[in-house]
């Protein structure tokens, strides 16, 4: 039997993460700080709808967060929702502070394989990344689904994507304001694109 069209197309999930923020340019954990885009962080957004030019969505969710609302603005993407489940890594008391200084304190540390006092942990951050994976599932018959949200949340979901436990994200870098697809091969989960 030969496959429809309809049935045949995967469909994509497009991740992007915001433009460069004063502390994700001095390498700052931000997570629950509302940061504004720099003019870099402007200019690179405006480069995302560049990139994304003539691409349509089923569905835009974003991070409720300034940085993550205005990339989406910036680069002309209509969000049809925000999620607090895109929220970044809760980093608690390491809120502001960057891994060069945290670990005066606690050498080795990384946010994969450390905790953050108060904040979350890779296995909370890993739920999140499921639930907004198991909803983005529901939408993609209906067409590719954009995600603008924060590195190291979308770096967790990306290994979430690809059956990976949430630390897995440390294999993931991720730029800032950067076009990064989700998709398959046939019917299994893989990585199409990363940094574009």
């Amino acid at each position: 039997m030969i496959a429809t069209r309809s049935m045949s197309v995967m469909r994509e999930i497009v991740l992007v993460r915001h433009g460069q923020t004063e502390w994700s340019a001095s390498g700052r954990h931000t997570s629950f700080t509302d940061l504004d885009l720099t003019p870099e962080g402007e200019r690179q957004a405006a480069r995302v709808g560049t990139a994304l030019a003539g691409r349509a969505f089923a569905a835009l969710l974003s991070s409720p967060l300034r940085r993550a609302t205005h990339t989406a603005q910036l680069a002309g993407l209509d969000v049809t929702a925000t999620d607090d489940d895109l929220l970044e890594w809760h980093y608690g008391a390491y809120e502001g502070r960057t891994t060069a200084e945290i670990r005066q304190e606690r050498p080795g540390w990384t946010v994969w394989n450390g905790d953050c006092p108060g904040g979350e942990t890779a296995e909370q951050v890993g739920m999140r990344a499921d639930r907004v994976l198991d909803r983005v599932r529901t939408m993609l018959p209906s067409g590719d689904v954009a995600l603008i949200a924060h590195a190291h949340i979308l770096r967790v979901l990306t290994a979430r994507w690809l059956g990976l436990p949430p630390a897995s994200g440390a294999l993931f870098r991720l730029e800032t304001a950067t076009v990064n697809v989700l998709g398959f091969e046939r019917e299994t989960p893989v990585l199409l694109q990363w940094n574009g």
